[in-house]
């Protein structure tokens, strides 16, 4: 393997361990629900507010889990893919 591919290779390999180290966190209802979610799109911790929520309206919880952790998908996404962005562009002279 040529030198510059070894190179493209190693960089490619720090900026995943980097999105391994990246945490997004996102809040719904008002911080009822406060998700974290890393670079490499995993789910690190889901936090409820007690204070902040009504048992008896547990579909409503339900829901801001739902929208904290689609946020926090879209956002781990475009931080990615704006880590990589930069590599990209060498990954054809991978041959892959």
């Amino acid at each position: 393997m040529a030198f510059d591919q070894m190179k493209m290779l190693n960089q490619m390999r720090k900026a995943q361990k980097d999105l391994a180290k990246q945490i997004i966190e996102v809040e719904a209802g008002d911080g009822a629900v406060v998700v974290q979610i890393n670079g490499e799109l995993k789910v690190k911790s889901v936090k409820i507010d007690p204070e902040q929520v009504d048992l008896e309206n547990i579909s409503e919880l339900e829901h801001w889990v739902e929208i904290a952790v689609r946020d926090g998908m879209t956002k781990a996404q475009e931080v990615a893919a704006e880590k990589m962005k930069p590599l990209m562009g060498g990954l054809g002279n991978l041959g892959l």
